[in-house]
């Protein structure tokens, strides 16, 4: 009966460290696959700062100006005056629609907390 526990143990114990050995390569590979998402996140925010910065190269003012210029004849591009703009209290705001009335509710001008004897 001895050999047998001894058995079994030697067997729990080879089950319990085969089980261990495929756990941490499972966790190997998922801490790979974590730093590989990180190095594409890091990649992608690399991109982005320069397309950022490539943004503002080419919307600067005077390159603006000058491609207005060159393009007149076909944009027809105006450089913005001061007296262009103007405030709030000038803007017109539209009206809201008049809702037709479908069907009419008639009203009695007796009073309305007043009891008729």
């Amino acid at each position: 009966m001895r050999s047998l526990l001894y058995v079994l143990t030697f067997m729990t114990v080879i089950g319990a460290a085969f089980w261990a050995y495929h756990e941490n390569y499972k966790t190997q590979a998922a801490l790979g696959e974590a730093q590989a998402v990180r190095a594409d996140l890091r990649d992608a925010r690399a991109r982005l700062a320069v397309l950022k910065a490539e943004w503002a190269y080419l919307n600067r003012p005077d390159r603006l100006r000058d491609l207005a210029e060159v393009n007149f004849e076909r944009l027809g591009l105006m450089p913005f005056e001061p007296d262009q703009f103007g405030r709030v209290d000038q803007v017109a705001y539209p009206q809201p629609p008049e809702l037709p009335i479908t069907d009419p509710v008639e009203v009695s001008s007796a009073g309305a907390g007043e009891q008729e004897p």
